[in-house]
């Protein structure tokens, strides 16, 4: 299911175009932690450069040019200084790189990298009301309009269920790797229905027809759920 064949040729073409100055090149995110969709999910990259200038940035600009073709986005581009000290702000982000990566050249920088738990907890809670807000502004303007509940629904759960694998190890309980289980020990563990969720994870990989589902009530439950984790987190 993973595109491996363009995989390789973009590291290859990185390799070319960048030489000396890159450090390593890793992929991170679904292709690595088991939740690759094709046609959905991202491939993602974190290179790590010895120089990130203008100049060294544009040489790397044919490799990315051909990589955007592919219609995937760009790598994150960082020094390995910028990457120590991001650290204290980065932590939901490079938590999930460091637990769920493949070094496809060059150093393993992840593995060592020391994440302050205490500020990833506040991350964690931060994002989680900020996501909750802006549900609620968007549920102002979709709540009569079932297709745009359905936009709203599909194209915020993914990003949720990251965070509901944050809350879990933010409340001192070490996640299962994919987001399906992710979200349902969570749910036994503050008593919301799972299954929200992963209702609207099947109509996103159309694996069930959106048209069977009530989308006011699974829109009403999904935002009680989402309350009930953000208070959770900020009690831990």
């Amino acid at each position: 299911m993973i595109p491996q064949k363009i995989i390789d040729e973009f590291v290859k073409r990185m390799q070319e175009a960048g030489g000396a100055n890159i450090e390593s090149i890793i992929l991170f995110g679904s292709a690595v932690s088991g939740d690759f969709h094709p046609g959905l999910s991202n491939l993602n990259f974190f290179c790590v450069l010895r120089e990130a200038s203008f100049e060294a940035l544009r040489a790397l600009g044919p490799a990315v040019k051909w990589w955007d073709g592919q219609k995937q986005p760009p790598p994150l581009c960082m020094t390995h200084h910028e990457l120590e000290r991001t650290v204290d702000v980065f932590t939901i982000e490079l938590l999930d790189m460091q637990r769920h990566h493949r070094v496809l050249f060059g150093k393993d920088v992840l593995k060592d990298l020391r994440i302050p738990m205490d500020l990833h907890r506040v991350q964690v809670e931060y994002e989680l009301r900020e996501k909750l807000i802006l549900l609620r502004h968007h549920v102002l303007l979709a709540s009569e309009n079932d297709s745009r509940l359905w936009d709203l629904l599909q194209h915020s759960v993914s990003s949720l269920l990251t965070l509901f694998r944050h809350a879990l190890i933010a409340l001192g309980q070490e996640p299962p790797a994919t987001r399906r289980e992710a979200v349902q020990v969570l749910a036994q563990r503050l008593g919301f229905d799972a299954a929200v969720f992963l209702r609207v994870l099947d109509a996103r990989e159309k694996k069930e027809g959106a048209k069977k589902i009530d989308v006011r009530d699974l829109a009403s439950r999904y935002l009680a759920a989402v309350e009930k984790v953000a208070g959770a987190v900020d009690a831990a």
